[in-house]
Order: structure tokens, then sequence, then C-alpha cells
């Protein structure tokens, strides 16, 4: 007769007791550094919270200093200003973030979401805080002073200035400034914009690109400090209102948003393109006319000035015409006409490397794209249309999502800004297309485009990118170690032209070993003040991609913990 098995609870009591065991090991092992590391976290999103709010407390003091109004009214009183006032004013700002770019920065560039990003990847989660903090001054002057461009790439920037500092101070590793870096920017995003959910994706979705389930706490913990920060100053509405809720006429309407994310698509890329057009025209008449680069602003901002006379709407982030373009409260003539004289200010502003961000512009665009598109719609097809407005909605968020490249936290913020959640399906709809579509003609989102501009590939994936991250110092073998090559060799490789300095990265070496059979590559230090090169050493095909092979599994490590 088999014995009887004992009750349940004495069956499991012992697998129990060893799960508490074994967690309390981890929590006395693991448990105070991780807590230590959160509250850190919170930390720096207070600190990021707080300089997102006083950037946009700054512009908001330089735009009723200047214009007499906020940006919730800033193009209406505009037009009532003399035009001398508001053509002299932007003249004026980029002088004056022209001088401030020259003086502080190596380029007279501003610094913006697409250098996060390069931090993020290339420098351990770390940017430059002298240049960042001399460009959020320069955007805030921007802004202030009549600049058509956004506030959130200069406050992400800055935010990230924050986690810099902090990381440099506690020497965390790659993994630990990367998610310092995204703790900083999920604030910066949610005090900005009063979205926690679309600030902690936008961390991880644009910057770190990756959903590391290790990073997520640390990075809503830091999101939920930057939104509190915002709602203690602004309270806890929705930044702008709709005129009424939005509704799909049962689902019939959905191929006309499909339309109208192919149409959002060709309006981003026509906007990206037209921001990379006028950085070079500015640059070539730069170069030609032999014009000090100080002086590149103030040209803009003679160019705004004149534009600005005549389309006041231009003027700041755009609020009051994204607040017009949602409630229905315009013309389908005047919807056309701003969204191509708002491209082109934000093109001379970005161009004219006035300051700025790129993502309140698209979110102008997208509404007043949207809410012609609309227009139209709903009198061609009156019968099984719903409001004008929800397109406009849907516009907003085609458009910004397929510049950022960026279309799950795009979606939220949009949600979040206007606080509809009932019109889901059809900005999915039409973000998924845009998105889909522009990502074809650029590479990817206009910030890792512009990074491509700059010979920096993070486009095609860490498997590209991640060859620049190793020097070929770090894996040289010197002259004389068992199993290198003789000088002769290695000088007869060099006399063909097959050798690398060095300074060199396996994205320069890996290349030169295609094109060549050998196994090695001399290292050479060029000759200097006459003398003659000196051989350093050598790097080993095999060395160089146990170091690539090396370097591809902490990544994936990284992005899988």
């Amino acid at each position: 007769m088999a014995e009887p098995k004992p009750p349940f609870l004495r069956r499991i009591a012992p697998k129990i007791r060893a799960e508490l065991a074994h967690a309390w090991r981890i929590l006395i092992t693991r448990g105070p550094s991780q807590i230590q590391f959160w509250f850190l976290a919170l930390l720096i999103g207070i600190a990021a919270g707080f300089a997102a709010l006083f950037f946009r407390k700054g512009i908001d003091w330089l735009q009723i200093a200047l214009y007499g109004a906020d940006e919730r009214t800033l193009a209406s009183q505009a037009a009532l200003l003399p035009w001398w006032w508001v053509m002299v004013l932007p003249v004026l700002g980029g002088l004056l973030v022209g001088v401030i770019l020259h003086k502080f920065t190596p380029d007279g560039r501003v610094r913006a979401v697409a250098d996060v990003i390069e931090g993020a990847a290339l420098r351990d989660g770390r940017v430059e805080k002298r240049a960042g903090l001399a460009s959020a001054l320069a955007s805030m002057i921007t802004l202030g002073s009549g600049g058509s461009s956004g506030r959130e790439g200069p406050v992400v920037h800055l935010a990230a200035v924050i986690s810099a500092w902090v990381s440099l101070r506690i020497k965390a590793d790659g993994v630990t400034g990367r998610d310092l870096l995204g703790c900083a920017v999920a604030a910066a995003v949610s005090a900005s914009f009063n979205a926690p959910i679309a600030g902690a994706i936008f961390a991880l979705e644009v910057v770190l690109r990756h959903f590391a389930v290790h990073s997520f706490a640390p990075i809503a913990i830091a999101s939920v400090a930057g939104t509190v920060i915002n709602r203690l100053e602004f309270g806890g509405v929705s930044e702008f209102s709709l005129r009424e809720p939005g509704g799909l006429a049962f689902y019939w309407e959905l191929p006309a948003f499909l339309i109208l994310g192919l149409v959002s698509g060709v309006v981003a890329v026509a906007l990206m393109k037209s921001i990379f057009w006028a950085e070079d025209f500015g640059t070539y008449v730069q170069r030609k006319t032999r014009m000090p680069r100080w002086l590149r602003p103030a040209v803009a901002g003679l160019l705004l000035g004149g534009l600005a006379i005549f389309f006041p709407h231009i003027i700041g982030v755009g609020y009051e015409t994204t607040s017009l373009a949602l409630t229905g409260e315009m013309l389908l003539h005047e919807a056309i006409v701003l969204a191509v004289v708002k491209t082109i200010a934000v093109a001379i502003t970005l161009g004219g490397r006035m300051g700025g961000g790129v993502f309140s512009p698209s979110l102008v665009l997208g509404a007043l794209t949207g809410l012609a598109f609309g227009l139209i719609a709903t009198e061609v097809f009156p019968e099984v249309s719903g409001s004008e407005t929800l397109y406009a909605l849907a516009g907003m968020g085609a458009v910004s999502a397929a510049v950022l490249g960026a279309p799950i936290s795009t979606t939220l913020i949009v949600f979040e800004l206007t606080g509809d959640w009932q019109t889901g399906l059809a900005v999915m709809t039409a973000v998924s297309l845009s998105t889909a579509l522009a990502s074809r003609w650029v590479d990817r989102s206009f910030f890792l485009t512009q990074l491509e501009r700059r010979d920096v590939h993070l486009a095609a994936g860490p498997q590209t990118w991640l060859l620049a991250t190793v020097g070929v110092a770090s894996v040289m073998r010197p002259m004389g170690e068992p199993g290198v090559p003789g000088e002769a060799e290695a000088w007869a490789l060099h006399a063909k032209g097959f050798w690398l300095t060095p300074n060199a990265t396996l994205e320069v070496a890996m290349p030169v070993f295609e094109r060549t059979d050998a196994s090695f590559l001399p290292i050479v230090a060029p000759a200097a003040d006459g003398g003659a090169p000196q051989l350093l050493g050598v790097v080993l095909e095999v060395d160089a991609l146990r170091a690539y092979n090396r370097a591809l599994c902490e990544t994936a490590a990284e992005e899988h913990s």
C-alpha cells in the first residue's frame, strides 16, 4: 500500500524557505546598490525637471519682456507691435546667439538631441558640458527673441549635461552612464510636455534606442519626478485642448487616415530636407562670402524678422498656432499657407544655427497638415466623416513621429498633450504609415540623419557603430612579441598603403583588412618635424574580430538585461 502524500503546504514549505533565503541574499548583496541607484535616478529626475522648468520660464520671461506676451498668445500680440520691432528682435537675438556660440563652442553649432544620441552610443553616456550650457542659453535667446524652433532639443541636451556631470563624479561605467542619461532625458521631456509615459518611452526609443528591462524602473522614476516638477508649477492640465471629443464614423474613415499618414510622411521629409538644404546653403554662403560664423545667426534673424512681419505665427514654438489648428479655428488656405511658411521659418532658424529643437515645429506642421487634409476630407465625404480636428490631431502625431523616428513615444506624447485617449486608432494608423514612408527617404529620423551627415553612423545599428568604439591601440601587439610578423613584412604593407595610425578605430581598420589578404596591419606613427615614421606594432585581424565580437556581446547583454 502506497504511503499517503504529506499535506500540500508541508511539501512546498522547503521550496518557500529556499526562495525566501535566496531573495534575502539578493536583497543584502544587490538591493542596497539598486535602491541607491534608484534614489540617484530620482535626484537626477528632479534636477532635470527643474532645468526644463527654468528653461521654459526663461523663454516666457524673454517673450513677455520683448513681445508683451507668453507663448500662448505670442502670435496675436506680435501682430499688434510695430513692424520694425518685430523685424529687429530676431536680428539682435541672432547676434547675441552667434557671439555665445562662437565663444563657447568649437564649431559654432548648437548641441541638441542628436548629440545626446551620439553620447549614449559612443561616449558612455557623456556629452559636452561647456558647449551644452552655451547651447541652452543660445536656444533660450533664440526662442525668446523670435526664432522658429522648439524647446525640447536644448532641454534634452541640458538634462544630459546634468547626468554627464554625475557620471563623471561617480566614475560610472558605460551601462550606468547610459542609464543615468536616459533618466535625465526622460525627466526633461516629461517636464517640458507634462507627459510622463511618453517621456520614459522617448528616452528608451530615441536616445538609448533599446528597451532593456533593467533601465526601465529608474527611467520611469525620473520621468515621474520631472512630471511632478511641471505640475507643481502648471497644474495637471493637458497642454492643448480639443474643441470636441474625437470619434471615428463607424471606422469608415480609416482609409482616409492611411492617406493622411502618407501625406504626413511626405510633409515630414520636406521639413527635414528643407533644414538640411538650409544648413548646406548657409555654410556655402558663409564660405563664399567669408562671413564670420558669429554673424550667421544674425543674418538668419534678419530673414526671420522680415517673414514675421507678414506671418507672426512663425515666432516661437508655435503653441498658439497648434491650438488654433486642433480646435479647427482656421480656414483651409490659412492652414496650407502657414504650413509652408512655418517650414521655411524652421529651415531658416536651424539652418542659420540660431538654436532650438525640431519636435515642436513638427507638431505645429503636423497639426496644420492634418487640419488642411481634414477640411478637404470632410467636405468631400461629409456623410462618413467625423471632425476635421481629429485629422489635425492625427496629423500632429504623424508628422512628428516621422521626424523623430519614434512612433511609440510620439503617439503617447500626442495623447498626453491633448488628453484625448479615444482617438488612438486614427493616430496610430496615420503614424505607422508616415514613419514607414519617411524612413525610406532619410536615415530613419532627423537626428540619425544629422549624425550621418557628420559621418557618425548610428542608423544602421550597433553592428556598424560599435566598430568606431574600439581603438586599434587597444588590440595592438608590440613588435617582437611571439606571433607578431617581422618588421620587414610590416614595412612592406606600409609601402603599399595598408597601415593604420595609433588613433584609428576598427571602423577604419576593417575595410583595410577587406582590401588586402594580409592577416595583420602595421600601426605607424606618421613622421613629425622631418623625422621618419615610427612602427609601433601591429593589429592582427583575429584580434580585431575578437574585440568586435566582445563589443557586440556586451551590447546585446545590456539591451537584453
